[in-house]
């Protein structure tokens, strides 16, 4: 068997056995096979797709080519959540606080963000002390006593993703079904967790542009968990415009904890209760949608989702008075008022021109080695449909340096019409 033989093969449209994939998977994380090759196998891949089997082989071969986390020392039901990444992301911030405060346990391994999309740990660790690098053993003590930690994947989980994603990144070949669901569904099946709840972005700000290729995609990744015997459910939501109002870490965490004080934004108030409500239907707490809804709400405005955002920050070493008052976050500079030069209803906000500019001003990376801005990023005035005059305040700035080039292509973000627009949260749900 070399590897000459195998991307031929894929590249004549032909299916990969096993033993190939293995071949492939074993020898590039072992560095026998150079870059070179796997680059035009992956190319091969993009152009003709894997089928099923040859998606779940994949999957396995890079599950098994490093360690996987034994969570069988945490006692009850562990949940695990991943999204595909967005603008204003910060769902896991609110999901996981809300599920631990019914026993369900969150033992998340969580990354940083790239790009336009935001990462979980660049906004924890926006708050002051706080740690995302904590031992095996303080991890697992921690998720038993509070129900809840986040924390940075380690060096040795699925080393064979890190090592493939490496390389489609800088040869176009990311955007590739069957690469892009064997890279979650490897990682979230390492991480060892019962119950899986997938968040499938779609729209301008998101890696699957279309409704259609973010339902095959939500399909091939409940299949795989099907075979390896995992509940999995994936709802597909929009990213046509960012989630919630805020961009930018520190924001996010700010907007992450009105949330769960009752005041979050509709869009994501809606994701993060259809998340959770999935989690403890699957966890067997309630039958239905709505009663688990109902007991969501309830758990908000009594405060003990709260208390477990609390609990973990301070298990993390971080200052949990921020909590209690986000006027603690460290602030950027300036607020620059973007304000409306037209009037009439707002039919679109670029969630990736958002996501750019916010980038540029230094709440993201463009390199994984960029250092991070915690205070500085967008926060929105408007959302999409509302009605909004002339110079009223589409959003705010916040900045430590201003830019014209950026106010630009903030201004260039904002799409005006004579009449509301059709939009909608959540498209789909795929279990």
């Amino acid at each position: 068997m070399n590897m000459i033989d195998i991307i031929s093969k894929k590249r004549d449209k032909l299916t990969l056995s096993k033993e190939e994939i293995e071949f492939f998977i074993n020898g590039y994380v072992r560095k026998e096979i150079p870059d070179y090759q796997v680059s035009s196998l992956l190319m091969a891949i993009f152009l003709n797709g894997l089928d099923m089997e040859e998606t779940y082989y994949l999957t396995l071969s890079m599950l098994n080519s490093g360690e996987r986390i034994d969570l069988s020392k945490i006692d009850g039901i562990k949940a695990d959540k991943h999204s595909t990444g967005g603008v204003g992301d910060k769902v896991s911030l609110v999901l996981g606080p809300i599920i631990a405060s019914f026993g369900v346990k969150l033992a998340k391994m969580s990354g940083r963000g790239l790009g336009h999309t935001g990462g979980t740990l660049d906004k924890l660790e926006s708050i002051p002390g706080f740690d995302i690098n904590i031992s095996g053993d303080d991890f697992l003590k921690q998720v038993n006593d509070i129900g809840l930690a986040i924390v940075g994947q380690t060096k040795d989980l699925v080393p064979a993703d890190k090592l493939l994603y490496a390389l489609r990144d800088v040869t176009a070949t990311v955007d590739s079904i069957p690469l892009i669901a064997s890279s979650i569904m490897s990682k979230k099946l390492a991480s060892g967790a019962d119950i899986i709840v997938l968040d499938v972005k779609v729209g301008s700000g998101a890696f699957m542009k279309t409704i259609e290729d973010a339902v095959k995609l939500s399909k091939t990744m409940v299949e795989i968990g099907n075979r390896f015997n995992k509940h999995v459910s994936c709802i597909i939501t929009d990213m046509d415009e960012p989630l919630g109002l805020a961009i930018g870490n520190n924001l996010e965490v700010i907007e992450a904890i009105n949330t769960l004080k009752g005041k979050g934004p509709k869009d994501l108030v809606e994701v993060c209760i259809k998340l959770a409500a999935k989690i403890l239907i699957k966890a067997n707490l309630y039958k239905t949608e709505k009663e688990a809804s109902i007991a969501i709400l309830e758990h908000i405005n009594n405060g003990s989702a709260l208390q477990k955002l609390k609990e973990m920050i301070n298990y993390q070493k971080g200052d949990s008075k921020v909590v209690d008052n986000t006027m603690l976050f460290p602030k950027s500079r300036f607020i620059y008022e973007i304000k409306s030069k037209k009037e009439g209803y707002l039919s679109h906000i670029d969630a990736l021109k958002l996501g750019i500019a916010s980038m540029h001003m230094g709440a993201g990376r463009l390199k994984k080695e960029d250092p991070i801005n915690y205070s500085v990023g967008i926060v929105l005035n408007k959302k999409t449909n509302d009605y909004v005059k002339e110079n009223e305040v589409l959003c705010y700035l916040h900045m430590d340096e201003i830019h014209d080039d950026i106010i630009n292509e903030v201004y260039s973000a904002f799409e005006f019409s004579d009449k509301k627009v059709s939009i909608k949260t959540i498209y789909e749900e795929v279990d």
